[in-house]
């Protein structure tokens, strides 16, 4: 839908310029219309997609500077003291999500794309299942607190995503991996 936000957005509703050139360019079987897109790409998660995107545990996520460059991350679940796997990510309600930042290499690239340009898109993937869901939103930074840290806490900040899509992505050339039991529990 265009809107003040997003302006590029055609007022077709199908997509900005660049998404609608190469769909011109590289004609596909599927033919998107208003209708099929907005059941496909949708503002909120469904109790199927929040399930789902909870489950995993390790996320991708992507972000771009003030300028659009970009840098993709991966975000992997963190275990307590007693080897118990805490949640890579939190669903809070239908319109958001929230996964905790941890000490790292102290480089700071996908806060500091974040602080100073809110868009993010985050890639979950289900290699057993061969299934993935795409969640593109706006991002907010805030320091870890207690609510934060009763869940994850060695967190030193918390991420808050408000979902702008949610879609399922086709699950073609998904390798079928098999996760070993503790084996993302460090190093």
């Amino acid at each position: 839908m265009p809107s003040a936000e997003r302006p590029d957005i055609d007022a077709s509703g199908l997509g900005h310029v660049g998404e609608l050139e190469m769909r011109a360019s590289f004609p596909s079987s599927y033919q998107w219309d208003a209708r099929s897109l907005a059941g496909m790409m949708r503002p909120v998660l469904s109790p199927a997609f929040a399930r789902f995107i909870e489950a995993q545990p390790f996320f991708f996520i992507g972000t771009a500077d003030a300028d659009g460059m970009c840098d993709c991350s991966f975000r992997g679940r963190e275990y307590r003291a007693d080897g118990t796997a805490l949640p890579a990510l939190k669903v809070m309600n239908e319109r958001e999500v929230v996964f905790p930042d941890f000490p790292g290499n102290g480089l700071y690239n996908s806060l500091g794309n974040l602080r100073v340009n809110p868009g993010i898109g985050m890639l979950f993937m289900d290699f057993e299942r061969q299934r993935r869901v795409r969640l593109n939103g706006r991002a907010t930074i805030r320091r870890a607190d207690e609510t934060v840290r009763a869940i994850w806490p060695l967190a030193q900040a918390s991420i808050t995503v408000e979902v702008v899509q949610a879609y399922g992505n086709c699950s073609a050339r998904i390798p079928r991996m098999t996760m070993i039991a503790g084996s993302d529990a460090g190093w």
